[in-house]
C-alpha cells in the first residue's frame, strides 16, 4: 500500500510473509527512525504492520521529515519483497 496523507499523517500498511519477517522490518525501521530522531507510531498484528507519521514539533502536521523517513521505510520494504 502506498503512503496515504489522512489527518495530518502520512499512513501505510505493510504486509509479510509471517511474524517474524513483520518483526524484522520493525526492527530495521527502529534502528533508522532512531537515526532520523523521528520515531513513528506503529501496530502491529501477526504480519502487518500499519505505520503512521505526522511531526509534532510542526504542530502535528505532515512536514519533510516525514516524507524521508517513509521513504527509508519503503526502502526497508522491499527488501523483504
Amino acid at each position: 500500500m502506498a503512503w496515504q496523507e489522512i489527518d495530518n499523517q502520512l499512513k501505510s500498511k505493510f504486509v509479510f510473509k509471517d511474524f517474524i519477517h513483520a518483526f524484522g522490518f520493525m526492527s530495521q525501521v527502529a534502528l533508522v527512525a532512531e537515526k532520523h530522531d523521528h520515531h513513528p507510531w506503529w501496530a502491529n498484528v501477526y504480519n502487518q504492520v500499519e505505520i503512521a507519521l505526522t511531526t509534532h514539533d510542526a504542530g502535528n502536521t505532515v512536514t519533510e521529515k516525514d516524507r524521508k523517513l517513509a521513504k527509508a521505510i519503503d526502502e526497508i520494504y522491499q527488501l523483504y519483497k
